[in-house]
Formats: structure tokens, sequence, C-alpha cells
């Protein structure tokens, strides 16, 4: 058993991680704001400890860490991710600052492993899947905070020969995941067998479901790293694009409606090319993912059902 901190634990990802870590026998410790949507841990909030507090203030992170003493951090709070959450100066304090606080207080205790998610935005966009050495150029101010983030990491664990490792998280999807989200819209309107508004039908992603990506934060935990500061991609290696979604989920919902494309207005995110290069994860830490997108969407249907 280890003792387990997880920031982000009320999140899509989080709240996954946090069922897995129970399921597995650690102790966990969330660290959350004051403020925060309870609605994804109230099943197992008797099982996990919380601890209110904003990981912009120092001291308070410190006070906590030193407390609990975590054997395993995993840092999945971000902020920004989501096209409504805009704020400039948060999504700097939360994906830099707090995670400069998180790590200092966790070097005076002393820890096994550290797992920082980054994201593949980080990489900006490109016309291949790029390898985790490739230049960066983020594309928005929340890929500019979470390259900040990784560059911080990976220095810091090399000059304090630290393990910290750096998952650059793809399009995970999956149980609990944020209603507004594509996958929750396409599901919640195909169970009504209609279409939601779409976007064109070529806007690829590399998705991944939920589950493989717990299993990438654990065994990175628990592998002893080859190098301080790996940086890993997180994703299947493959890209699915909306027309590929769309096929998908008309087969498993049933949806006899032909989808309207083109009637919601491209994002500025929004690429034909977006796949990951996960050939260093696969050979330095044995991850594949085990579920391939038909079967996790067919997992998440039969979620969504249940709830």
């Amino acid at each position: 058993m280890k003792r387990c901190l997880v920031t982000g634990g009320t999140g899509f990802v989080g709240a996954n991680l946090v069922r897995q870590l129970l399921r597995d026998g650690h102790a966990v410790h969330l660290l959350v704001r004051p403020e925060h949507a309870a609605w994804r841990i109230e099943e197992i909030r008797s099982d996990v400890r919380l601890h209110l507090l904003d990981l912009s203030d120092a001291q308070a992170v410190s006070k906590t860490i030193g407390e609990i003493k975590p054997e395993w951090i995993f840092h999945l709070a971000a902020h920004g991710a989501y096209s409504w959450q805009t704020d400039i100066a948060r999504i700097f304090q939360t994906n830099l600052i707090g995670t400069i606080h998180l790590v200092e207080a966790c070097l005076n205790t002393g820890f096994e492993g550290f797992i920082h998610t980054g994201s593949s935005s980080e990489y900006g966009f490109k016309d291949h899947a790029p390898g985790e050495t490739e230049g960066l150029e983020p594309n928005s101010h929340y890929a500019v905070a979470k390259a900040s983030a990784t560059l911080y990491c990976r220095y810091t664990a090399q000059a304090q020969k630290a393990n910290i490792t750096t998952l650059r998280l793809y399009s995970a999807y999956g149980p609990y995941e944020e209603a507004k989200r594509l996958m929750p819209t396409i599901i919640r309107h195909g169970l009504r067998g209609e279409w939601p508004p779409l976007v064109n039908p070529d806007t690829a992603r590399d998705y991944v479901y939920v589950e493989d990506v717990c299993d990438a934060c654990i065994l990175a935990a628990q592998t002893a790293p080859r190098e301080f500061g790996a940086v890993f991609n997180l994703g299947s290696g493959r890209q699915t694009t909306l027309r590929e979604v769309a096929e998908i989920a008309r087969r498993v919902l049933g949806i006899k409606a032909e989808p309207q494309w083109g009637t919601m207005p491209p994002r500025t995110w929004d690429t034909s090319i977006w796949r990951a290069d996960s050939r260093k994860i696969q050979a330095d830490l044995g991850w594949r993912p085990r579920h391939g997108f038909e079967d996790g969407f067919s997992r998440m249907v039969a979620w969504q059902r249940n709830r």
C-alpha cells in the first residue's frame, strides 16, 4: 500500500484514477479547492482524505504535504483545458505556479514517484506525430502554461535527481467526463436518436480511454526512471476523425438520423492531424492501450445508461 496524493481528484481523469488507486488498496489523499465540485467523488467520499487548499498558497501546500508525506503524487489539477476556462491569471496560477509549489513541497519530504500531467497542446499544430524531444510551439495560454510546467519539472528532476515524470495527455474520454465535451454530448443526443451540432467531419483527435490513462499514471509512478524528468506522450498512436466517431456512435447507439456536418462553427484548435508518437512510453514503461476507440466508447455508453 502506498500513500497517494492526487490533485485534480474531483476532475474527470482524477476521479477515475482515485477509484483505481482505491481498488488497488492504496491510501488516497486529495488536495481540492474549497469551491470544488464534488459530484464525481460522492460515492467514494468516505474512502479518501480531503484536504481543502489552493495550490497558489505555498505555505498551505507545504504544511499539508509535510503532514501527509505522500509516496506517490499524481498532479492532475489543471485549468484552461476547456474552451470556457479563459482566465489567463488562473491558468498560470494553477498549471505553473501551483505545480512549482507542489513539487517544492514534495521535494522537502521525499517521494518515490511524482507524475505531472502535461498536454499534447504543448506541441502546437503539427503535420505529423511529434516525438517527445521535438520543439514546442504551444497554441494557447493553457498550452504555454503546460509547456512551462513540463520544462520546470524536467529541469528540477534532473537537478535534484528526483523521479518526476510528465505524461503528455492526448484526448482522454470516458466515465465522469465533463458533460459539455464531445463524447458525453454525442451519447446524450444519441440515446434520443439525435445528433448534436457537429464541426467538419475531418477534424481528428488521438482518443485514449481514461482507464488506459490511469494505467499509465500508475506504471510511471512505480517504474524506476531511465532518465530523470522523463516526458512521455500518452496517446493511442492512432487518430480518429469525427466522421469515424459518428460511424461508431451510429452502430453503438443505433442512431438512424444523418449527422449534419458544419452545423457547429470550427474551433481555433481544430485540425485534421492530431496523433501521438507513443513509441517511447511503450518501450520504457511497457504501456499500451487496452481499449480501442469503439470498445472505449461502448463502455462509456454502458456507464451512461447505468446512471
